[in-house]
């Protein structure tokens, strides 16, 4: 499960789930493209967003990530880390929205490539 995208990392924890889930990497990119929602994550700086996912029964899948900072000496770009992947079975409370300027920041990362 080797991706060739520059503008993601996938932490270990991440690859698991997505394993648990089913989930593929293109499902989990689209949930960050094209969230339904987007909140603060209860982790610091991280960012937490959600689709909804086709099947019997209302489930969410849910997204984790945080943007890396950019490398001073290897000049290396901004990315996505993601931390983290989960389902959520039927409809969970929405809790506090991500500001509109750090949403704009992220979606030129992801623009960007």
């Amino acid at each position: 499960m080797e991706s060739a995208d520059r503008t993601y990392l996938w932490t270990h924890h991440a690859r698991m789930k997505m394993r648990h889930y089913r989930l593929t990497e293109a499902r989990i990119k689209r949930v960050i493209r094209h969230p339904v929602r987007v909140e603060e994550s209860i982790v610091a700086g991280a960012v937490a967003c959600m689709q909804a996912a086709g099947g019997k029964g209302y489930s969410e899948i849910w997204a984790m990530y945080v943007l890396t900072a950019r490398g001073r000496r290897t000049k290396t770009p901004q990315r996505l880390k993601i931390i983290t992947v989960w389902r959520y079975p039927g409809r969970s409370p929405e809790r506090d929205p991500v500001p509109a300027d750090i949403l704009r920041e992220i979606k030129n990362v992801i623009r960007a490539f």
